[in-house]
């Protein structure tokens, strides 16, 4: 009879059967722990993620209410700017206003100089540089020293033109009156 021993046969197979299961049990723990550090390695780019989310959250709130802020700064600042301008408007009118003054009580000045006792005056406009008088007076002396006056004036030019004279008749109670129009130009202050 022969003999054969199979069992050192089966014992190679146990033996490289042990080993495959060895190594699979290696990999399978090895692939596992690969797949762990990528679950916390993701987990922790995703919480950070969110961290950083959060505070740019904050950021653009803060950013939102510094700007609402600042709107109404911008507008208190505009409106300030509104008021300087008018005030600055209102300044420069009563400025022009007051070297203008000086012009009329000169011209009223000088007028009311030339007006001689017999005469009055009943309107005295300005336009420009010309200025018109109308008046009344008892006779034509003093109207002629009327004109005399303001053309001696330094703020009339020569010649003082009488536009119009009439003579209003006179009756019982009213004597004779003359009513007359001066033109005279002003002179240029220089």
């Amino acid at each position: 009879m022969i003999k054969i021993n199979l069992l050192a046969v089966d014992r190679e197979r146990v033996k490289r059967k042990a080993s495959t299961f060895q190594i699979g049990q290696k990999l399978t723990a090895g692939c596992g722990l690969i797949l762990v550090a990528a679950a916390l390695v993701v987990g922790w780019w995703f919480w950070s993620l969110q961290r950083e989310s959060a505070d740019l959250d904050q950021q653009i709130a803060a950013a939102e209410s510094e700007t609402v802020r600042l709107k109404t700064v911008i507008q208190q600042v505009q409106q300030f700017e509104d008021r300087r301008a008018q005030l600055q408007q209102r300044v420069t009118l009563i400025e022009q206003l007051r070297k203008g003054q000086i012009g009329p009580v000169h011209l009223l000045d000088q007028v009311s100089r030339a007006v001689p006792e017999t005469m009055w005056l009943v309107d005295l406009k300005q336009a420009g540089t010309e200025v018109i008088i109308e008046g009344r007076c008892s006779n034509l002396d003093a109207l002629s020293d009327f004109v005399s006056g303001l053309e001696g004036s330094n703020l009339f030019e020569r010649p003082v033109e009488i536009v119009d004279s009439q003579v209003l008749a006179a009756n019982a109670t009213v004597p004779e009156i003359i009513r007359f129009s001066v033109k005279a130009r002003l002179r240029a202050v220089s």
